[in-house]
């Protein structure tokens, strides 16, 4: 009897482990979502100092910019406020092209022009997570576009890796910061947008937030004004730590608590890519 017993809880135990287990995709996707695309960061209602308990990703900060003014959507499974009503192919479609299922153009600040690389696996890996978030109802304002929106791709991003071109360590670095979208921030604006050609990664670009106002910093090969005579590990800290050369804290809105749970190997990785990022003063 009691073998019997002993025997019942055990496969109680591997079924109820079972359930709870992730799948190998549905872990890289929580593992993309919740490190380097960071998509909480701007999805997810801050209360300072984080997103507010229990109403994660149901739409978050705002942007009030010349071109537009938007709020960083609900993206759980709501089906009301959500995207608990959208197919895979239409979260994919906005995720690549920037288009809404009513055929809106969405604005640029949802990085739409760095998601065009995201290998397939990545892609259904991501939508296969958020399929897993639970919906949480929030209206959030409607957007107001001032002017017409171009979707723009980043040079080198435009079609989605394979899976066997992670395997070089720079190019995996470069897959990794696009779909970060680190040169979004780390690019100034020019008069027709960032000037990802001439000034890549000069930084300069102004952020206004809870924290006050944060100014992107060069994140080139500049040994003056970028990250030219920092050392892996002090770039690595900067990334995970929010902290510069010198020690002292750098200000939101940049995730480092997320970055601070990517794999030492992707760490690495982006860290070689940036090394190879032309100097800008």
């Amino acid at each position: 009897m009691f073998r019997f017993a002993t025997l019942c809880l055990a496969l109680a135990g591997a079924l109820i482990g079972g359930a709870n287990a992730q799948s190998p995709l549905l872990q890289r996707g929580d593992y993309l979502v919740n490190t380097i695309l960071a998509c909480g960061n701007c999805h997810s209602p801050k209360g300072p100092p984080a997103a507010i308990a229990g109403k994660e990703f149901s739409g978050g900060l705002e942007f009030d910019e010349p071109p537009f003014k938007v709020t960083a959507s609900n993206i759980t499974m709501d089906k009301d406020t959500g995207l608990g009503g959208w197919t895979d192919a239409q979260i994919k479609t906005l995720m690549r092209t920037g288009v809404r299922p009513n055929g809106v153009r969405i604005a640029g600040i949802m990085p739409t022009a760095f998601y065009g690389i995201l290998t397939e696996r990545d892609m259904d890996a991501v939508v296969a997570y958020l399929r897993t978030l639970k919906p949480v109802r929030n209206q959030v304002p409607d957007p107001v576009y001032k002017i017409a929106l171009p979707h723009e791709s980043f040079p080198g991003g435009e079609k989605p890796y394979t899976e066997a071109m992670l395997a070089d360590k720079v190019k995996k670095g470069f897959y990794l910061a696009t779909i970060g979208h680190c040169m979004e921030c780390h690019t100034p604006m020019g008069p027709r947008g960032r000037d990802f050609v001439g000034t890549l990664g000069a930084g300069g670009f102004e952020f206004k937030g809870p924290w006050g106002v944060s100014v992107a910093r060069n994140i080139t090969q500049s040994r003056t004004k970028g990250l030219g005579d920092w050392t892996d590990a002090e770039i690595k800290r900067a990334i995970v730590e929010g902290k510069r050369k010198d020690g002292s804290p750098l200000k939101p809105p940049m995730a480092y608590p997320l970055y601070a749970k990517m794999t030492a190997d992707d760490l690495d990785a982006v860290v070689a890519y940036l090394r190879t990022v032309p100097a800008k003063d």
